[in-house]
């Protein structure tokens, strides 16, 4: 059992700023932990929503439960990617958390002008009012993390 613990020792030693990087490249410490649980608790709820409003009346708003569904891929997206580290996952999270914004911003804009094809409310509706404006305003606090958290920048000691 020691002598295990000393093979892997030299590995973990002789490559330190990688190890940093590794951990630079992650998005779940911090702050990026309640970004996550946020995340989820919006991937479940609009799955939930979107499955019980699909299941029990597709027919009177198609187009409303379909973009919750597609929120909620969305939401399950985002909170995969920004709990996973790297670069691969960081892009994922950065396409995920961009493809919210813009739909919030389009979903909320096609409600109010447009409310005849949003007879009932998605997540995104209204830009989000029935969620407390949480959907608007996740979006724009998960690219600030990304920001802040991106890959491959080196940041001063202070």
């Amino acid at each position: 059992m020691e002598e295990a613990r000393n093979v892997k020792a030299p590995h973990s030693e002789a490559t330190p700023d990688k190890a940093r990087a590794s951990a630079k490249d992650t998005r779940n410490t911090g702050p990026g932990r309640l970004l996550i649980a946020v995340y989820a608790v919006f991937a479940i709820s609009a799955t939930a929503r979107a499955g019980y409003q699909i299941l029990t009346k597709f027919s009177e708003a198609p187009l409303a439960y379909l973009l919750s569904a597609f929120a909620a891929l969305v939401y399950l997206v985002a909170t995969v990617s920004l709990a996973k580290p790297g670069r691969t996952w960081f892009k994922v999270s950065v396409t995920a958390v961009l493809v919210e914004l813009v739909g919030v911003v389009v979903v909320g804009a096609l409600s109010v002008f447009d409310p005849v094809q949003f007879p009932h409310e998605t997540v995104w509706s209204l830009f989000g009012r029935g969620y407390a404006f949480i959907p608007l305003l996740l979006p724009i606090l998960g690219l600030v993390w990304l920001y802040r958290r991106r890959p491959g920048k080196q940041r001063n000691a202070a």
